[in-house]
């Protein structure tokens, strides 16, 4: 299954929600969302500075975690970035690769 980090940051009144039913409410709510879609909730941790929330999700593809993002941004109350997230192993495995580009004005 693939991973994927939602960076996350609340406009007011998604704060206003977090105040009200509090931070583990909204970790529950990730979580439902998460096995929703097949996967499943990895970490979620709140955040000071210009991000609010980082949460590490397994999905089974990329099209469940656009769905997430779709969701998310469709909303007035958060913004969410989508990072997708690769093993060392993926990355050992990509460097092997052999790849036929041009750079530009080559």
């Amino acid at each position: 299954m693939a991973r994927y980090m939602f960076i996350a940051r609340y406009a007011s009144d998604g704060v206003k929600g977090v105040v009200t039913a509090g931070g583990s409410a909204r970790r529950a709510a990730i979580e439902k969302m998460a096995e929703g879609l097949g996967g499943r909730l990895e970490t979620f941790d709140f955040a000071f500075g210009e991000d609010d929330v980082f949460a590490i999700v397994e999905l089974p593809d990329n099209r469940a975690a656009a769905a997430v993002a779709l969701a998310v941004n469709s909303t007035s109350h958060t913004g969410v970035r989508t990072v997708v997230l690769m093993t060392p192993e993926d990355v050992d495995a990509a460097a092997k690769q052999t790849v036929n580009y041009t750079p530009p004005g080559a």
